[in-house]
């Protein structure tokens, strides 16, 4: 068993995925839900398989408060003060995620702007590489976005999308979920490494979100990666426990709301 297998099974449970990304802080502050990171991850980390932060929240997060879920370090970043906000670019090594005791590591693309693309395809490669010599995991985020982009949700677009992070090395690929199991089907069908989904924008019920996350499933997703849904939660805890009844325990949307009654 290599490093990379041993470390993909401390991300995941049965080869699925619960990840709780939050890295919004370099992007756009400390958004709600965010104010205290201790604080937040220690009511989720029971329940999912993995937190996903920046490198100077792993250098300061307490270890207790993770009770044993897996960490990944996220290499991108972008600010809302620069003027190319889809234009990602890396901010932290594998070599500092192997530093930090991490798991995994995840890197940002946005496919689609003519002039940021090359440099992140490029960063995705180098990363790619890199975790390959180190045996570490990789998770591509990978989006359809830009200057030729119409339909970011569309499933030809977010099927290719999602097949670039598979050729360039990723482990795991997040994309976005394209509405229905039958088109999200098709990005899982041509993606030959697990795909998980970004969670959008915030949701308006919990319904909404666990049946977007129960027709992942279907198509043959292998998780999620979502935040604001789940960190932003008035129950945080208690939505990812019902999160983790449909992606671990195969549970239906309606088992899974009685838990947050």
């Amino acid at each position: 068993m290599d490093g990379k297998t041993v470390r993909k099974k401390r991300i995941s449970r049965n080869d699925k995925f619960l990840i709780v990304p939050m890295d919004h802080g370099v992007t756009v502050g400390a958004v709600k839900g965010l104010e205290n990171m201790d604080e937040i991850v220690s009511k989720v980390s029971n329940h999912c398989s993995a937190v996903l932060f920046h490198k100077g929240v792993a250098m300061n997060l307490s270890t207790e408060c993770l009770h044993g879920t897996g960490c990944i370090v996220h290499l991108s970043a972008s600010t809302s003060f620069g003027l190319d906000g889809n234009k990602k670019v890396l901010v932290g090594s594998v070599f500092d995620a192997v530093r930090l005791g991490a798991d995994a590591v995840s890197v940002h693309v946005n496919v689609g702007g003519c002039e940021t693309e090359p440099d992140m395809l490029e960063d995705l490669g180098k990363v790619s590489s890199e975790c390959e010599s180190a045996g570490m995991p990789l998770l591509a985020m990978m989006y359809a976005r830009g200057n030729h982009v119409t339909d970011s949700l569309d499933a030809l677009n977010v099927s290719h999308v999602a097949r670039i992070g598979a050729e360039l090395g990723a482990d795991i690929v997040k994309c976005n979920y394209t509405g229905s199991p039958e088109t999200f089907r098709e990005v899982t069908r041509k993606c030959p490494v697990p795909v998980v989904i970004a969670g959008g924008p915030k949701v308006s019920t919990d319904r909404e979100l666990l049946e977007m996350v129960a027709g992942c499933m279907e198509a043959g997703g292998k998780g999620i990666s979502i935040g604001r849904n789940v960190f932003q939660h008035q129950q945080p805890g208690l939505i990812t426990t019902a999160l983790a009844q449909i992606i671990f325990e195969n549970r239906t949307v309606d088992e899974a709301l009685e838990v947050l009654k």
